[in-house]
């Protein structure tokens, strides 16, 4: 992917950083301080960051035969009761031995395995919903602009408002509620790329505002994704390895690994209002 970096908006280029290391944590621990709003004997508490508006529109992301699903996995699919799954459930190459732990009310909807010989057609009706996560991951990942907006690390406290943004490496939502804001436009598309993980952190939730829907989400993920305890989530995740979700996480959207295995812990899924 060619990216322009004279025209790519870059979140983080607005603000100068400090590194410092914990001997006792051993970790690093990053501050960004607003080079317009503060000098070294004015600093008031935390910047806010404020995400550029886009004029490129972005079309949403072509699911195809993916979209009667809510969940679809390569390896595995396994639960930890209780959880509720609304819509298709779909396991393919991997056969419906490796879908674990649903009891009998827990899917509104009919759970399919590539191994199905009942109704006849499964299979193949499988591995196409399978080659057209394929390419709807491939179309969220080539995507480029020349107003797309370059973030880094912790979404939690952002408003992001439609368009395009990249991660080369991770990201996660763990020091605040994260918002999408349509500004009115019910068909406004939010694309997110990722070069590594996603994470929310326990009891973060994703927020709607001004007419967005989760529908219009996308989250493509360049490896896994893994959803806290209680956290509110909103989107389509399509991950390239795993998903997983702990206790009493709750999703709006869909979960699409293509390689590897979701895995559900008293979990509800909702299949997304188109």
């Amino acid at each position: 992917m060619n990216i322009d970096k004279r025209k790519a908006t870059t979140v983080l280029s607005r603000w100068r950083f400090f590194t410092g290391v914990s001997r006792k944590a051993g970790l690093i621990a990053v501050v960004f301080i607003s080079i317009a709003g503060c000098s070294k004997d004015n600093v008031t508490g935390p910047p806010q960051v404020v995400i550029p508006l886009q004029t490129t529109v972005q079309a949403a992301v072509n699911l195809q035969s993916t979209t009667g699903f809510v969940i679809l996995a390569g390896s595995l699919i396994s639960n930890i009761p209780t959880s509720a799954i609304t819509g298709d459930i779909g396991l393919s190459p991997a056969a419906r031995s490796f879908i674990t732990g649903f009891g009998l009310t827990e899917v509104t909807g009919t759970i399919y395995a590539a191994d199905d010989v009942s109704p006849a057609g499964v299979p193949a009706m499988l591995t196409a919903a399978k080659g057209d996560l394929t390419m709807a991951y491939n179309d969220a990942a080539g995507r480029t602009s020349t107003d797309m907006v370059l973030l880094a690390g912790n979404l939690g406290g952002l408003t992001l408002t439609p368009g395009l943004y990249k991660s080369s490496g991770s990201l996660e939502i763990s020091s605040g509620d994260l918002t999408f804001d349509a500004k009115g436009d019910a068909n406004a598309v939010f694309v997110l790329q990722m070069a590594s993980t996603l994470i929310t952190t326990s009891g973060r939730r994703i927020i709607l505002s001004g007419g967005a829907k989760a529908s219009n989400i996308f989250w493509q993920v360049g490896t896994s994704a893994t959803l806290g305890t209680t956290s509110v989530f909103k989107g389509n995740i399509m991950a390239n390895q795993s998903i997983s979700l702990n206790t009493g996480a709750a999703v709006e959207g869909r979960l699409f690994a293509r390689i590897g295995a979701v895995t559900l812990s008293s979990s509800t899924v909702v299949k997304p209002a188109p």
